[in-house]
């Protein structure tokens, strides 16, 4: 029987079958999808992290202890790979005479490297000028003292003669603050920056100068094994800093007492896990809405053959089918529905993959891979079972051959709109929107040392609830407008039926349930692709602005301390080709009370040419109004609100602050008026600074010494420019690029290229608006040939067959993307307020993709438009022959 029917089942009804296996597919394909990306991404983070990180640990050796037992102890540790100690000497100051002057450095730090560190963690020290090994100096300490290769160095020695040394190279440290952080220190204790003046000596050399301050002095001489290690870690990145946390606290164990471990590698993992969990979270915000959704257009297509699969059992039970043989035959179809769907979307999750991660893999590891597919087959599967097999079912044991044969049946408000279900889902995604919107709740929380990773999962329920409410309602409105709105329905479609819209109008009354559901599926589809797509497009809005606060610009040239150079430098810089604006950036230091903060001098006129100053950095006007206030009244100032808060500030109060005047080298009080509050800055620190007119600066101080120099790009070719820019002001000034910040700042999940996730989500968020706005009304209108051929029968003219189904498509598309606009707007404004910590800094504004958008609607237009012909040209074909079959 089975040989039978399915063939002719195939042939017969195969817009039934393939919708169905659609709806299936797109489901398996979105999730397939989407799950390989979090695998990718969390597997980009920990790569991300491990190479962000030059030495894996630094292990403080305890007072007292023999350095040369605890570097055995770190090299015999399971998974080290290489280790080398380090000694540390903190020495008064530094003095170097050049030019016939004397310079002078307050505390610093000097460091005794083996002669292969350099080969071990190449990550570490950057040569600069001069050779890479031997007595190497800091930049900024060259710099500081006016040395170069050649030049003599006093290394001065509490209670002891001072100890020279010949300068070898110059050389920078990139990883300064991990470097000089005080090993077992709480986070909050340790430095705030790193020292400013360091000298590199080789080891022996260094021991010749610390051994005679260690015996009066051991506070100021200390001892690190610094180790690599394997970097075979598990892909998620809270696992890999498990285990790295793991092997540190074993080592500890096994020291007894006599090393401490500073676990870099343990802290990059720390903050990627975090992120790792935001990408999970984006992943169930973002990629169950869509999966659920192509469940809900699996059903739909499903039920617009309920009727007609009611009638063939009818008819099979007549010719002597059994209830046993027609459960039989639903299982088949189900059975190929979902097997077809499951295999087509396994096949379009391999295409997606290769064109937007570049790989066919559902998984960065084989077991991943396995993981995802199977999880995407599973929801094929239980989305087949419950949009195809249940209903089927029910109709087969609940339905008798009278009632499959029944044409006009009495159809029941649903029982959710008798209880008022949607309502009550509002009001709660309301109240718990409400909860997790207060200040202080936190999304994901991962403890520092802590290997586990809290996610408060209550928080979908919000954006869940609102989802499913809103969906309803949309249902329940459509409903009324249909049923007892009838009449405003035909009001309303009159411009298009004319005399004819109230027949049209009754007709859509009695048969409304399939146009209802159209709508509110077009409805959630457009709402999704809306939601989706401006929460992306503002995440990377962000994720740049985040790059570019941190860089400053496009392309940033930082002078080194003690260098002075004047805003006419700008000229030079503006002359690399590629270079479209160049903004010079004061950068000093000024006493509030007792307090030392950082001091931005600006030109408040040009500023916003070359960075992006959002309104959210700033709190008492918006980023324009502020800037054209310190350009207006020059004396203004902008205080960090930690400032505001500590010295009770009021705005226009007086502040006086001590700035080192540039013709004395004293200290000097300059006045200013408070006018605003400032919390992000480009290139500023994330505490305390101050934001003011350089003009005013440049007259008080009677210097107009530049640290910073802004470079915009245009946007484009930053790397290109920072390279020229590099050859031109030569390797002893710092120039970034925002390209490199894009990798290295912020968070694992900013770092981590979103475009290809963005382009799947997008992408099936348009796939599902055409199938819900075209497939599930042709469906509908597919199971409405019979009353159009009536009507073509009875005498209607072509015009008025048009005017009916343009009609319904009229009514579908505008209640459809009517609800789908106003619940994706607002949808869009939850995400972004519930998933407040993924932005750094939080947008101060959405960042609407009108493009994506436009291509929505004209898609979903088309689509329309499509089924609208189609239908019209199949209603007048074949009157008899359709009425017979139907």
């Amino acid at each position: 029987m089975i040989r039978i029917w399915l063939p002719a089942l195939l042939r017969h009804q195969p817009a039934r079958l393939l919708g169905a296996a659609a709806g299936v597919a797109i489901a398996v394909a979105l999730l397939a999808s989407l799950g390989a990306f979090l695998a990718h991404a969390k597997a980009s983070m920990t790569g991300r992290a491990v190479r962000s990180v030059s030495v894996d640990w630094q292990v403080q050796t305890a007072a007292g202890t023999d350095p040369a037992s605890v570097a055995a102890l770190v090299a015999h540790t399971p998974g080290v790979q290489a280790s080398q100690t380090v000694g540390f000497t903190r020495v008064p100051g530094l003095s170097a005479t050049t030019a016939g002057t004397t310079q002078t450095t307050g505390a610093g730090v000097v460091l005794g490297l083996p002669p292969t560190y350099q080969a071990t963690f190449p990550g570490e020290i950057r040569s600069l000028t001069g050779s890479a090994s031997g007595v190497l100096v800091a930049q900024q300490t060259a710099s500081n003292l006016h040395a170069a290769p050649g030049s003599t160095i006093a290394i001065k020695r509490p209670g002891l003669s001072p100890v020279t040394v010949t300068v070898a190279g110059v050389v920078d440290l990139p990883q300064a603050n991990s470097l000089f952080q005080t090993v077992g220190a709480p986070a909050g204790s340790q430095p705030s920056a790193p020292p400013d003046n360091v000298i590199l000596l080789p080891y022996q050399q260094w021991q010749q100068l610390s051994a005679p301050i260690a015996t009066p002095r051991p506070d100021l001489v200390s001892t690190q094994i610094h180790a690599r290690l394997s970097h075979a870690l598990p892909n998620d990145p809270a696992a890999a800093y498990s285990t790295t946390l793991a092997s540190a606290h074993n080592l500890e164990a096994r020291s007894t007492g006599t090393a401490t471990v500073g676990n870099n590698l343990g802290a990059a993992l720390d903050s990627a896990r975090g992120d790792a969990a935001y990408a999970q979270v984006l992943f169930l915000f973002l990629g169950l809405p869509g999966a659920i959704l192509a469940g809900l257009l699996t059903a739909t297509v499903a039920s617009a053959g309920a009727r007609r699969r009611r009638g063939e059992q009818a008819l099979l039970r007549i010719r002597g089918a059994s209830q046993r043989q027609l459960l039989r035959l639903v299982s088949v179809e189900t059975g190929v529905i979902g097997a077809v769907g499951c295999l087509v979307g396994l096949a379009a999750a391999l295409v997606v993959g290769q064109v937007a991660f570049g790989s066919t893999s559902f998984g960065a590891t084989t077991g991943s891979a396995m993981l995802w597919s199977g999880l995407a087959v599973a929801l094929g599967l239980a989305i087949t079972a419950l949009a195809v097999l249940v209903p089927a079912r029910r109709d087969v044991r609940e339905h008798t051959i009278a009632s499959g044969r029944q044409e006009i049946t009495v159809r029941r408000y649903p029982w959710w709109a008798r209880y008022g279900l949607d309502i009550a889902a509002l009001v709660g995604a309301g109240l718990v929107l409400n909860t997790t919107s207060h200040n202080g709740y936190q999304l994901v929380l991962a403890p520092e040392g802590v290997p586990t990773i809290s996610v408060s999962y209550w928080a979908l329920a919000g954006p869940a609830l609102l989802w499913l409410g809103a969906g309803l309602l949309i249902w329940r409105l459509v409903d009324l407008l249909l049923g007892r709105g009838r009449r405003i329905t035909a009001l309303l479609l009159s411009p298009f039926a004319g005399r004819i819209a109230p027949v049209l109008g009754a007709s859509m009354s009695r048969q409304r349930r399939p146009l209802v559901k159209a709508a509110t599926v077009l409805a959630l589809s457009v709402a999704f692709a809306i939601s989706t797509a401006t929460f992306n497009t503002t995440y990377q809005a962000q994720a740049e602005a985040d790059a570019q606060l941190t860089n400053g610009a496009d392309v940033t040239v930082t002078q080194s301390a003690g260098v002075t150079v004047g805003p006419a430098y700008a000229t030079k810089l503006a002359a690399v080709p590629g270079v479209t604006g160049v903004e010079p950036l004061q950068h000093r230091y000024a006493y509030i009370g007792t307090d030392l903060q950082d001091l931005y001098g600006v030109q408040p006129g040009s500023i916003r040419s070359v960075t992006a100053l959002q309104d959210s950095y700033f709190l008492g006007g918006s980023a324009a109004s502020l800037m054209r206030t310190l350009r207006t009244k020059p004396d203004s100032i902008l205080v960090s609100s930690e400032t505001v808060k500590d010295y009770q500030l009021h705005l226009g109060d007086l502040i006086n602050l001590r700035l080192l005047d540039g013709r004395t080298h004293k200290p000097i009080t300059v006045a200013f008026h408070y006018v605003g509050i400032v919390s992000e800055f480009p290139t500023a620190p994330k505490d305390s600074f101050f934001v003011t007119n350089a003009a005013y600066i440049t007259q008080k101080t009677g210097s107009d010494a530049v640290g910073t120099f802004l470079i915009n790009t245009g946007g484009t070719g930053s790397s290109a420019v920072a390279a020229k820019v590099r050859t031109l002001v030569g390797p002893s000034v710092a120039v970034t690029g925002i390209s490199t910040t894009r990798g290295t700042v912020g968070s694992s999940l900013t770092s981590v290229d979103l475009a290809g996730l963005s382009r799947v989500e997008l992408g099936f968020a348009l796939v599902l608006a055409a199938a819900a706005g075209g497939l599930v009304l042709a469906l509908g209108l597919a199971e409405r040939r019979r009353s159009l051929a009536i009507m073509n029968a009875l005498g209607a003219r072509r015009r008025h067959l048009r005017a009916a189904v343009a009609c319904e498509t009229v009514l579908v598309g505008v209640t459809g993307a009517l609800g789908g606009g106003l619940l994706g707007a607002y949808l869009t404004q939850v995400l972004i307020k519930v998933l407040t910590g993924v932005f750094d800094p939080p947008p101060s504004a959405v960042t609407v993709p009108w493009g994506y958008l436009a291509a929505l609607a004209a898609l979903i237009a088309a689509c329309l438009a499509v089924v609208t012909a189609a239908a019209v040209r199949v209603s007048g074909r074949g009157i008899l022959t359709t009425i017979r079959r139907l």
